[in-house]
This record gives C-alpha cells, structure tokens and sequence, in this order.
C-alpha cells in the first residue's frame, strides 16, 4: 500500500513562521512536523502495509525535498507537484499517475497516530474506502461525517445545526479507481477530497473508524504547544551532554550532545533541549518546552511551555512563557512575555484581517525568524513578530510588529 502525503499548501494561518517556510517544516519536539507521521508510516511498514510514500509538493518544496531526500528509513520517497493550489483532490490527482493499487491519503500538517492507521487498513480490508473521524464538541467548525452503522452516508461541511459530531481530520485509504470520480468545483471554488467519499458512499461502502489515539491538526501557531505536549508525553530521560552538578533534572528531560547546563539550571520535565546549547546559569525550564540546537539561554532566565527554535538566544532576566520563537532570534536581556490577560478570558489574536480566539486562557508570543528585540521589550499576550524586525529598548509591543 502506498501512502499520499499532502504538503503543497502555503499556510498563511500560521504566518508569520510560515511566510518562507512550509509549515510541515515547523519543529514539534525537535523534530518537522513531517517527520512525525513519516515515523508513523514507517511503523505500518514494518507490518507490511506502505510500500511507497509520495509527498505532494508546492510552496518552497525544495525545502521538503533537502529535508527528507528520497528515502526515510527504507521507504522510498517520491515527489509531486501540485504548481496550483486547486484544493485537496486536485493535490491527489498530481500523484494519480504514480499510483497502482490502494493508497493513504493523509495531511501533512496534522499529527496522526499509527494505532488509528492500522485500525483503518484493517475495515478497509472489508469495505471500498474508509475514513477517520474525531469526535467532537464543536462539529459546526469542520466538515462532518453522518454515518449509520459505521457507514457514510454524507458530509456536511460546517453544519448550522447539530448533524453528527464525527469531524472529518484528513485521512482516508482509497482504492485506484476512486480517482477517476468525477467532482466539481467546491463553493470555495476548489476540488475536495471530500466530494469524492461522497460519491463513494452513494455508491459503495465508505466505513468511518473514530480517532482512539490521537489526532491533533496544527492550523494556527499556537496549536504547535498542543501538539509540542503531545509528544513530551512519550519521552524518556536521554542525558547526553553535559550537566554540572549542581544543576537540578526532574521528570524525562532529553539532553542532545554537547549541551552544557550550568550550575544553578532547574529543568523540570518533560522537556526536550537540543545539541550543542549552553543552558544557565541559574535559569528555570519549565515542563513542555522545547529548545532547538545551538541555543543559549542566559542567567535568570524562565521558561515555560514553549517551543524555541535552533540559533535562539534568551538573554539574562528574560521570561517566555506559553510561546513559540523561530530560528536565529536573540532576545534582549529583561524581556518579558505576557501570556495572561488581566481579566482572564482566553487569548485573542490577529489572523489575516481578523482577530480570533486562541481558545487559550495562556498564550505568549509567536516570533518568527532573524527578529532581534530589546532590552527589556514586553511583549503583549497573543502578539506576533514578523521575520527580521526589531525592537527598541523599553518598546512595548501591544500589535503585531510586520
């Protein structure tokens, strides 16, 4: 069985990390978000079940394509372009010509487990196509699935009124011949895959399996946390640089080659540090939080639940907490992010030409590549800095800086 990965789209969602990096470039746990469900596939391939993994490329693929190479761990990768961004199914068609017998077709920016995969493969066994679906309390902001018995018998994209609460999350098994299924143009003016398992159930059986591990989709910044405190759940303790002896290590912390924590570090786990960093003195690394290689996190630093990026310096005093920071920034000594409002209702946020809520009671900043801050900067709840900006001493940043 082959295995579609779609990773053509350019997210402006999750801009600004992604105005020049695809997203499934953006690292989880050290690792591109990619590579989680490459890992994945590569435990179906040790059952037998992915033969072949065909990745659909687009914006900046040549990023994808150095990343990965031709292979992972085995598994022989083919690229596909999809030049014009006409939808989901049109991304699926790209790879039709390489495509011989039954095929996964997945998302390349959502987290999916291999435990749903495998329970997948095996209905597919007794039916023309299946999907996976979550549960959830909120089915009015996704494509739905009405089902009877186990069955699809339609979708409705984004119900007014309550029809099921089975959310579409992007994974199917298809057989060949589903892609010569004539669709047309969704009222987003693009080709869905959606419209294809609807044609499917008309005609077929099309079976529903429900997320039992997990499933989590990273459409905005913020949802890198979630999933970053996903995966810190499954690390173990991997203390592979150097750490003094009077430093402090709680809970699973992983230590990659070269780092060096000083006297008075206090790392309280799960958390993740990279290769060649130099951590503390005296700092604070608080449970879900990530750092890259070659970081350098100074004298008196907090924090918290975030995800720092490789070439990062968190100069001394300096607290970040609930936040997302991307390669090659420095961040001036005594700067502060806010991650709480003062009147404790969730985060809100801009998002193109709207401001959305995060869903998030905490919720730093997101600050993308090359930008430099200054001394004593704060930064309010929510806020982001766009790729190589500044800002001046004292600055107080209440908007988005692009």
């Amino acid at each position: 069985m082959q295995s579609v990965i779609l990773a053509a789209g350019k997210s402006t969602r999750t801009y600004p990390l992604t105005l020049n990096k695809p997203k499934v470039l953006l690292p989880i746990a050290n690792k591109p978000l990619l590579q989680h469900n490459l890992e994945q596939l590569k435990q179906l391939k040790q059952l037998g079940n992915v033969t072949e993994i065909i990745i659909v490329v687009g914006f900046e693929k040549e990023q994808i394509m150095k990343q990965f190479g031709n292979s992972f761990d085995g598994i022989p990768i083919r690229y596909v372009e999809q030049k014009e961004q006409l939808g989901t199914a049109h991304a699926l068609i790209q790879a039709k010509e390489y495509i011989s017998d039954s095929f996964i077709v997945m998302n390349g920016d959502d987290l999916y487990s291999h435990n749903d995969m495998e329970r997948c493969i095996k209905s597919f066994e007794k039916h023309d196509a299946c999907v996976l679906a979550q549960q959830a309390d909120n089915p009015e902001r996704f494509g739905v699935y009405i089902t009877d018995n186990g069955l699809v018998k339609d979708i409705v994209e984004k119900p007014k009124t309550f029809v099921s609460n089975l959310i579409n999350v992007g994974f199917y098994i298809l057989n060949k011949s589903a892609l010569d299924i004539k669709i047309d143009r969704s009222p987003r003016g693009e080709y869905e895959i959606t419209d294809i398992i609807k044609k499917l159930a008309e005609n077929g059986k099309v079976y529903c399996e429900t997320v039992k591990d997990y499933w989590i989709p990273v459409g905005y910044p913020w949802n890198l946390l979630d999933a970053n405190a996903h995966l810190l759940k499954y690390i173990e303790n991997d203390i592979q640089g150097e750490v003094e002896s009077n430093a402090t290590i709680k809970g699973n912390v992983k230590i990659g080659k070269g780092t060096l924590v000083k006297n008075g570090a206090y790392i309280e786990g799960p958390v993740v540090i990279g290769e060649k960093c130099n951590i503390g003195p005296n700092c604070f690394i608080r449970e879900n939080t990530t750092i890259g290689n070659n970081c350098k996190i100074g004298n008196g630093v907090e924090i918290k639940n975030s995800i720092i990026m490789n070439n990062v310096a968190v100069c001394h005093l300096s607290y970040i907490g609930d936040s997302v920071i991307g390669n090659n920034v420095n961040i001036g000594a005594g700067n502060v992010t806010a991650n709480l409002r003062h009147d404790n209702k969730n985060v809100k946020t801009p998002v193109g030409d709207d401001v959305i809520d995060s869903g998030r009671r905490k919720l730093g900043a997101v600050i993308a590549e090359g930008v430099h801050t200054g001394i004593n900067t704060t930064i309010y709840p929510g806020r982001k800095i766009w790729p190589n900006k500044t800002t001046m001493p004292g600055e107080i940043v209440k908007s988005d800086i692009k």
